[in-house]
């Protein structure tokens, strides 16, 4: 039976909540968490939620959108839980250093259940009728699932519940919550690259996202790093390959990381001099 983790970023019972609830409905054994209910600073507290994501076969997220982006719990997750800990092609690189019998330059934890293939999806909710306030929700939220190499079936970005519970006035976007659940369901187990996207298509051909960064005309997907060139008719997506969610992309990091810790592991006394003699400025504390 699959198990499906739904993480809820806003208040108990709140908009961000009832989507997530109404998501979860389309979906059999949902367990529903409750940021607000972890103490994310905590060792216990990140073990108990760590056992819960790698044993799960896939994940909704639910959100308030907050100051443009999503909620500071979400970050707080993604920096104390995953990053290079739970990087599918950092765990793939450990498990083939161990076999051969070498230690890498830099151990990071090693849990095999991270590369079990998982599905992904994303609600968000806010109050502003205009884009411009919601403009970095999504693309956060993807760094919820990249390191894992978790594939987003589905993403949507919900408008206009400014006040508490308000969203269940929106009949059609909770009809929207009951399809990203019901997307996410039909992708149940497959792998990485046979899983279909059923969100809205968006201009990037990786994250499915708009939002750009361009350098005269060199374009980079500022969610993922898909790049490409922009001319006459638009944006020609070139190599997929920078993609942060690509194991290509994501196995030259890894490499990236041990050569770094390696080089630095013969200069590690200069390090720590050159440390010790920053200038020293006494820090203020609360108390």
């Amino acid at each position: 039976m699959s198990r499906v983790l739904g993480l809820s970023a806003g208040a108990a019972g709140g908009s961000a909540e009832i989507l997530l609830r109404t998501a979860l409905g389309r979906l059999e054994n949902p367990e529903l968490v409750r940021l607000a209910d972890l103490d994310l600073n905590a060792r216990d507290d990140l073990d108990w939620l760590w056992e819960r994501l790698v044993e799960s076969d896939a994940v909704i997220v639910s959100t308030p959108v907050m100051s443009r982006t999503m909620a500071a719990g979400l970050k707080l997750l993604v920096d104390r839980l995953l990053g290079p800990n739970a990087d599918a092609a950092i765990i793939e690189q450990l498990v083939a250093l161990r076999r051969s019998g070498t230690e890498p330059a830099v151990p990071f934890r090693v849990d095999e259940r991270v590369l079990r293939p998982r599905v992904a999806g994303f609600l968000a909710v806010g109050g502003s009728l205009t884009p411009q306030w919601k403009t970095l929700t999504l693309p956060l939220m993807h760094t919820l699932t990249f390191s894992m190499h978790i594939a987003v079936v589905d993403q949507v970005v919900f408008e206009g519940a400014g006040t508490p519970r308000s969203i269940v006035l929106d009949f059609s976007a909770l009809e929207r919550a009951s399809k990203l659940g019901a997307n996410v369901s039909s992708q149940l187990g497959k792998p990485y690259d046979e899983v279909s996207y059923l969100g809205p298509p968006g201009l990037c051909p990786m994250c499915h996202l708009n939002v750009i960064e361009l350098n005269g005309t060199t374009v980079s997907c500022a969610t993922c790093g898909c790049g490409g060139t922009l001319g006459p008719g638009g944006v020609e997506w070139l190599d997929r390959a920078t993609s942060v969610l690509s194991m290509a992309e994501k196995r030259a990091h890894a490499v990236e990381i041990q050569e770094t810790a390696a080089r630095h592991a013969d200069l590690r006394e200069e390090i720590e001099k050159r440390a010790a003699s920053a200038p020293a400025v006494t820090p203020v504390t609360p108390r």
